[in-house]
């Protein structure tokens, strides 16, 4: 694929591709896929984008397989495009340039549990729900929880957070070291797994979130938590979303300890009710859950109890039963899902700003009324311990255009809203194809040394290209 100096790309050439998966069939032979089927499966993720399929995929099964597939690419200079379960939401799939998919979901082996240091190694392919599952009986777990069950290497590569960032924190704070290919095939450990050092530049904190642009992670080092003694898990409603969200501003202010804090507006909630035959009130609603001790659990929800009565909160019920806990957290996890189903066939443009949480109130209710001044249902579901929100608008292939203008100018309206209250326009979705634009107004000069960063460690600009920068032609 031929390149300028600056590294802009040009998509490679019919003979250019013929060359290379010759190369590659040598080295992997039948699982290197050309079928449109299986090209188009690697090319689509949970987002609105059109799939546009790379030239082939090649199953990766080791970290010497992706080195040999990177050396191969950067000598034809093809682009590489990453896949772990497909199930980012900012369009990192699609092949914006053609060439090569690496399916990495085979590399799914936990290699290490330290249990006395509370660390695991995984390789990348590994998804967080078969870890939670093979760290059942060594009392820990990984708490961070995306609702999908994503690979590992994919939260790593987008900086995923979740439900439980309010107590745990994002894949930023709990990854300790990573494994990582780099564009000329060569591989690095970015860190030890001691806690903390000052030793070097922090390659771990620019690779996580690099959303594939600067090499393939193989390996994954996270922090494990110990399994809480007591879980237990709450419903409030209320009759304002600005009461909801002012409980939670409080509650945090008051220092109660929640692992998670979330936000269904009456809209989502209706929905919810349709898609999974609950009976909640059709109001804006807070899910809670809270970890700790039996008598700490039953005094934080007794304290929340108090606090959400005094905004207007009404209907608080808590229980600490694993079975009623596991239905209240798979009506919210169904929260995408029971969207799509109010309008069968569409896909979802999910925003995903985040502001200081005093901002959030504001930001929240601007949004509505945008939504409601266009005329269209867009439910709204947020991590609003940590002011991050979704306001999930609906693009349906048959009103694809109209529904792309209405619903791009309501996010353009959301995102520059975030941007003037100190916040960001990605809070965990990763940047993608669709947030770049917005880069320079949220990080300024920033921007050019990210640039900086992506042509040191990419030259060639092989590495997932068209995602999170842009380079100039």
């Amino acid at each position: 694929m031929p390149a300028d100096d600056s590294g802009a790309v040009i998509n490679p050439g019919e003979d250019v591709i013929r060359e290379l998966l010759i190369e590659l069939r040598e080295l992997f032979g039948d699982r290197v896929s050309t079928a449109l089927s299986t090209r188009e499966l690697h090319a689509r993720d949970f987002s609105f984008y059109d799939a546009l399929p790379a030239d082939a995929v090649v199953m990766a099964r080791s970290t010497d397989e992706v080195v040999a597939i990177v050396k191969a690419c950067a000598k034809h200079k093809a682009p590489i495009i990453p896949f772990g379960t497909g199930t980012s939401a900012e369009g990192h799939l699609s092949a914006l340039h053609g060439g090569i998919c690496v399916d990495v979901s085979e590399m799914n082996n936990v290699i290490e549990v330290n249990a006395e240091d509370m660390d695991v190694t995984v390789e990348p392919g590994v998804t967080r729900k078969q870890l939670n599952e093979y760290l059942r009986d060594t009392g820990l777990f990984f708490p961070i929880d995306p609702g999908a069950d994503a690979s590992i290497g994919g939260m790593a590569s987008t900086r995923a957070s979740g439900t439980n960032a309010v107590r745990y924190g994002t894949m930023r704070e709990n990854v300790l070291s990573l494994e990582v290919v780099l564009s000329d095939g060569r591989v690095i450990r970015t860190a030890r797994r001691a806690r903390k050092s000052s030793s070097g530049y922090d390659l771990t904190k620019i690779f996580v979130g690099s959303e594939g642009t600067l090499g393939i992670i193989t390996k994954v080092t996270l922090k494990l938590f110990g399994i809480p003694e007591a879980t237990s898990a709450a419903v409030v409603s209320f009759d304002t979303l600005q009461g909801a969200v002012d409980a939670v501003i409080s509650s945090i202010q008051w220092g109660i300890p929640m692992a998670r804090i979330e936000l269904l507006d009456d809209v989502q909630m209706a929905a919810i009710n349709d898609y999974a035959g609950l009976d909640y009130p059709k109001k804006s609603t807070l899910f809670l859950e809270f970890h700790g001790t039996d008598a700490g659990v039953k005094e934080q929800a007794e304290r929340m109890a108090e606090v959400c009565g005094e905004y207007g909160g009404s209907d608080f019920s808590w229980t600490a039963d694993a079975e009623e806990r596991d239905k209240l957290w798979a009506a919210r996890h169904d929260a995408a899902y029971s969207c799509i189903a109010l309008r069968p066939g569409c896909s979802v443009m999910a925003t995903d700003v985040c502001v200081p949480i005093s901002r959030l109130a504001e930001c929240i209710l601007a949004t509505k009324q945008d939504i409601e001044d266009a005329g269209i249902v867009a439910p709204i579901v947020g991590h609003v311990g940590d002011g991050n929100f979704h306001a999930q608008l609906l693009i349906h292939p048959d009103t694809r255009e109209e529904d792309l203008r209405v619903c791009g100018e309501i996010n353009r309206r959301l995102i520059e809203r975030a941007i003037s209250m100190d916040g960001t326009c990605t809070g965990e979705h990763g940047v993608g194809q669709g947030k770049i634009r917005y880069l320079k107004a949220e990080h300024g000069e920033a921007v050019e040394v990210m640039r900086m960063l992506k042509e040191a460690f990419d030259p060639k600009n092989i590495m997932n290209p068209g995602k999170m920068l842009e380079l100039a032609n």
